[in-house]
């Protein structure tokens, strides 16, 4: 589990071509101390494994599922990428419960800067309507709060401290990003879905009843 704070911006060093997918090796700068093989990292908001680890540079595996999810696979040495170690057992937890189960991808549509930046989003329905405003959701690995929320976009607000710690200060209009919602919202809806899934769809008070709801 992470928390959706960013620790370090590593660099790509290189990427290579593997098995079923690719190898990105990271230099993870000081977050490297203590990592081992087999341990996980949040990288840009994507849980991957260390395959090897040298130094402060570590090799993880992108398999398909994760070049067709997220934005990893745009990866060339030399990006930028936030990164988080798995949270411990005793950590505190600054952000938000954050899985590092990428949902999907979203485009930047519109950045107005100032003290601090509104970026607006496009994304699809069901990623949108997965959120809620003034809820959480990781960007890129960043835990941010929604400031709204439409059928399609949605927006945050970028403070002075995430633009100078994260990558989110590269944004620009067009440019795709990782997105993953609140799990908690995610496991609500899905139970909604299944409430409503008999008798037309409707929600009616004997669902509530049955449900505990009243």
């Amino acid at each position: 589990m992470f928390t959706g704070i960013v620790r370090h911006v590593g660099r790509v060093t290189a990427v290579a071509s593997a098995a079923g997918g690719r190898r990105v090796s990271i230099d993870l700068g000081p977050l490297a101390e203590g990592l081992a093989p087999g341990n996980s990292v949040a990288v840009s908001g994507a849980c991957l494994t260390a395959a090897e680890v040298a130094g402060a540079v570590a090799a993880f595996d992108l398999v398909a599922e994760t070049l067709d999810r997220t934005t990893l696979g745009q990866l060339a040495a030399g990006s930028a990428v936030n990164l988080e170690r798995a949270m411990p057992a005793d950590g505190r937890l600054d952000g938000h419960i954050v899985q590092g189960h990428v949902d999907g991808t979203a485009e930047v549509t519109d950045i107005r800067r100032g003290d601090r930046w509104e970026v607006t989003f496009r994304a699809d329905r069901e990623l949108a309507g997965a959120m809620v405003p003034k809820g959480s959701v990781a960007v890129d690995g960043v835990s941010l709060t929604l400031t709204s929320v439409d059928v399609s976009t949605f927006a945050v607000a970028l403070i002075p401290t995430t633009l100078a710690e994260t990558t989110l200060a590269d944004l620009t209009v067009g440019r795709r990003v990782n997105v993953e919602t609140d799990v908690i919202g995610k496991y609500v809806q899905r139970y909604l879905r299944q409430l409503l899934a008999g008798e037309g769809g409707s929600l009616t008070l004997d669902k509530l009843r049955s449900a505990g709801f009243c």
